[in-house]
């Protein structure tokens, strides 16, 4: 029932445009509206400096093995001090400067009449000003429209025999810098780095969150008993110093979305 609603929400906006990041829910969505409407389905990838390159080079893989179009664009959201001093409405303005660039594309490609993103039901439970912009930008929701959440997202990737059916939650490097701290290039590929050092270590599931000189390593918890051990906690210690942190610590909750909205009073935070 809910992939006959989605069908029939990206039929209603088609020809389209889809912001893609390469993420379960935009890849689906991509994929899904390619599927429903072929060739009236264009996928944009806003690259800037809070896009991994790592990241960036496997949605344009996957664009690629499942013949879905795709472009990259760039985004300018850097040139926002709004957005670079990094107060909990980062989100929005990060998302204003996105539709605003798509907007353009919009009116660039008269053969296009809709913008559309990947947001799920289950945001709707965590602290995402972004959706504030996609409202004002007028940008269609269609996950979101057809009840979809993240569970039933990835079970209809698996049944599509989509590879990102199980990729990790992923997120912008912006969101792992603690609210208030400036948002910069430098501590952008500094946490880049981090992270890359983490996955080249074996771990799956992780973010590198950033408090000043403070780095603070989220695992997942089954992740956790590897990362526990003196060896590797040696090691750990060693790359995060060389990428610039004078401190290395491992969060024992391990792993989770949004950690950072922890602090946030909770009217925000839901």
């Amino acid at each position: 029932m809910e992939l006959e609603a989605l069908n029939v929400i990206v039929r209603a906006c088609a020809p389209l445009l889809v912001a893609y990041s390469g993420g379960v829910d935009s890849a689906y969505l991509a994929y899904a509206a390619q599927q429903a409407a072929p060739g009236e389905v264009l996928a944009l990838i806003a690259d800037s400096p809070s896009l991994p390159r790592s990241a960036l080079r496997a949605a344009l893989a996957f664009a690629a093995a499942h013949a879905i179009p795709c472009e990259t664009i760039a985004t300018d959201e850097m040139d926002d001090p709004d957005y670079r001093r990094n107060g909990v409405d980062r989100c929005y303005h990060c998302k204003d400067a996105l539709f605003r660039r798509m907007e353009q594309e919009l009116e660039r490609r008269p053969q296009f009449r809709t913008l559309a993103y990947g947001v799920n039901a289950d945001d709707q439970i965590d602290f995402r000003p972004g959706h504030r912009a996609a409202a004002e930008h007028g940008v269609r929701a269609p996950l979101l429209e057809a009840g979809l959440g993240k569970q039933a997202i990835r079970e209809r990737a698996r049944q599509a025999g989509l590879e990102v059916w199980d990729r990790p939650a992923a997120a912008c490097l912006a969101s792992r810098i603690a609210y208030g701290e400036q948002v910069t290039p430098a501590r952008l590929a500094q946490i880049e780095a981090g992270e890359e050092a983490l996955y080249g270590l074996g771990f799956r599931q992780v973010r590198v969150r950033c408090h000043g000189p403070i780095a603070r390593l989220e695992i997942a918890r089954a992740e956790l008993p590897r990362a526990l051990d003196l060896d590797m906690a040696d090691r750990l210690t060693r790359v995060f110093k060389q990428l610039g942190f004078q401190y290395v610590t491992l969060d024992l909750q391990g792993f989770r979305s949004g950690a950072l909205n922890e602090i946030l009073p909770l009217p925000l935070s839901r």
